[in-house]
């Protein structure tokens, strides 16, 4: 290989290491990759623009936009109606959730879907005394099923459509993919529905932790001593912002409740103050002058119109990815107050503020009921839930939504229009017509998703230019030969696997791309099937809880383990594999 080729291999294996090990944000990693190579002289200015110019990230924009107008006025509600209701059996609940969830996810960003319906599906499944780690990951595995449907059910299929035509081949169709997409969609269900019941075990939520008989291990009520050392000052100045174990998080004034509590807040004698921890941590409060024990009360008097519990999980863009609580001013910044931090299943031990907080972390918050509406369009949280919270009403607009979408794909699948100008017409007209405003549009785009899809285009032209994917694809061919036509299709697809659950599926796509079209004009299969193959392959992200956002979502709210999703993923990757490798026209 020449120099260009090790050096690009290089730059693409660290960018892969620094993704995986989720040691700075992925927008931040593809970008710092395509600069180093166009300072390397890997790859020239136009190279390494050309995905800022290409349709993909401009589309996927315009689609988010699209879905958080269906997510605002509540346009999924009927399907919510529809799935949530009545069943006579795990496997019988499990076809009425999934199959809709999977058809809505082939027009729509799966993000929102599953953020809109992992909420109501827990409360459903509650109310039924079934746990909610037998719904949402078989819910996540659905809509990303779904997604490859169409070409505008994920950002993927939009990313190698763009590809496509960067290599001379046609785009993507808007239904072409489904002829991969709607068998490894059907098989993938009726595995999900099959085994689900069978392999995944029943995990305790979150939530669960602050009722029944564990409630009062994370509630201590204490009273201000009248004319005491506390009586008129402020909380940080009494001592009562760093103690050990336990954490103030409301003031009880009379018939007046304050929550979240400020810093600065200053007490009064007779306050009765309400910290939350662990209850065999309460050394400091036992210690603490000025303060003297009070009745304890039941955490679930804290959900009044005043303020209310919400459940909200991390993801790998949010700033609070490797931080603490404290370092991060949760408190003061966001409003609300840390009742708990769940990982992987169980409850985070000590001091909650000196916890750093990782991918996937579920945080247990007590704030206001207008928690969700302030960070909803943020990256802060990949999902903000109101515990107990009722869901939304279909506002009237919905029928407007309902009918712009339906055109986009009308438009787009007939011809008469390409998938860009359609999307981006929709997007117009939804402002226009006063569904969003212009703020709501341009926050609900996920900036770092549109960086990492628009510098990914670069790292492929290196893998390209460099002479890497020549080098690549003829080891998969070499390893692959021997099982035929297929057998080489199974090799690029087992790659874009692999390299899915490492990275973000987009970059994977974009990575596997030149070296699946090299292997192809090697040994003469059909370009285009193998990039429909790509497309699919970097789509089945199941076997960990951090490949896709869908599955990170549910990590902590489905009280889940790591090793779960390799339970249920592990099977419905091999059948996604064999389903996509069989039926690609090649």
């Amino acid at each position: 290989m020449s120099w260009h080729a090790w050096f690009t291999l290089v730059v693409v294996a660290a960018a892969v290491y620094v993704l995986a090990r989720d040691l700075l944000a992925p927008a931040v990693t593809v970008v710092g990759s395509m600069i180093v190579l166009l300072v390397a002289g890997v790859i020239s200015p136009t190279d390494a623009l050309a995905g800022f110019s290409s349709p993909a990230p401009i589309t996927v924009a315009a689609l988010y936009v699209l879905a958080r107008a269906v997510e605002k006025t509540g346009g999924l509600q009927p399907l919510v109606n529809t799935t949530l209701g009545g069943g006579t059996g795990v496997r019988w609940s499990l076809t009425r959730l999934l199959a809709p969830t999977a058809l809505a996810s082939g027009f729509l960003n799966n993000t929102p879907i599953v953020a809109m319906l992992a909420p109501q599906v827990t409360e459903w499944a509650e109310r039924r005394s079934i746990s909610p780690s037998r719904y949402l990951m078989p819910l996540s595995f659905a809509a990303i099923l779904g997604g490859v449907i169409t070409v505008i059910g994920t950002s993927t299929n939009l990313v190698v459509s763009g590809l496509m035509e960067q290599h001379g081949l046609r785009e993507m169709g808007m239904f072409e993919i489904s002829r991969i997409g709607v068998p490894c969609a059907v098989a993938g269900l009726a595995i999900v529905i099959l085994l689900a019941p069978l392999v995944l075990p029943e995990r305790r939520q979150p939530r669960r932790a602050l009722e029944g008989e564990g409630a009062r291990e994370f509630v201590v009520s204490m009273r201000v001593v009248e004319d005491g050392p506390l009586d008129g000052r402020a909380v940080e100045e009494g001592g009562l912002r760093h103690l050990q174990g336990v954490f103030l998080v409301e003031i009880e004034r009379a018939s007046d409740v304050i929550a979240p509590v400020a810093p600065a807040t200053v007490l009064r004698g007779g306050d009765v103050l309400t910290f939350v921890g662990k209850a065999d941590l309460v050394l400091d409060l036992q210690s603490q002058r000025g303060l003297t024990s009070a009745e304890a009360k039941h955490v679930a008097r804290f959900d009044t119109h005043r303020h209310t519990f919400y459940e909200v999980v991390v993801g790998a863009a949010s700033p609070l990815v490797g931080k603490t609580l404290r370092q991060v001013e949760f408190r003061s910044r966001y409003q609300a107050a840390v009742i708990a931090v769940h990982r992987a299943g169980q409850r985070v031990r000590g001091k909650l503020g000196e916890v750093r907080l990782k991918v996937g972390d579920t945080l247990l918050l007590l704030t206001d009921p207008g928690f969700g509406a302030r960070w909803r369009d943020s990256h802060d949280f990949l999902l903000a839930a109101r515990v107990g919270g009722t869901p939304p009403a279909v506002a009237r607009k919905a029928w407007l939504v309902g009918l712009i979408g339906a055109c986009v794909v009308l438009l787009a699948g007939t011809g008469v229009l390409p998938i860009l100008q359609a999307s981006l017409v929709a997007g117009v007209l939804l402002v226009v017509f006063g569904v969003l405003t212009a703020g709501e549009a341009r926050g609900a785009v996920d900036l770092d998703v549109i960086l990492v899809i628009a510098a990914s285009f670069a790292l492929g032209a290196a893998v390209d230019r460099s002479g890497l994917a020549e080098t690549l694809a003829g080891g998969i061919v070499q390893g692959f030969e021997p099982l035929g036509r297929r057998g080489i299709l199974l090799g690029v697809v087992l790659a874009t696997v692999l390299l899915t659950e490492l990275i973000t599926n987009n970059a994977a796509a974009v990575l596997v791309f030149p070296i699946g079209i090299a292997a192809a004009e090697r040994t003469g299969l059909d370009p285009r099937g193998v990039a429909l193959a790509i497309a699919v392959a970097a789509s089945a992200s199941f076997l960990t809880p951090i490949g896709y956002q869908t599955n990170t979502m549910v990590y902590g709210p489905g009280g889940y383990r790591f090793g779960d999703y390799a339970r249920l993923g592990a099977p419905l990757t091999l059948i996604v594999m064999l389903v996509t490798v069989m039926v690609a026209p090649i």
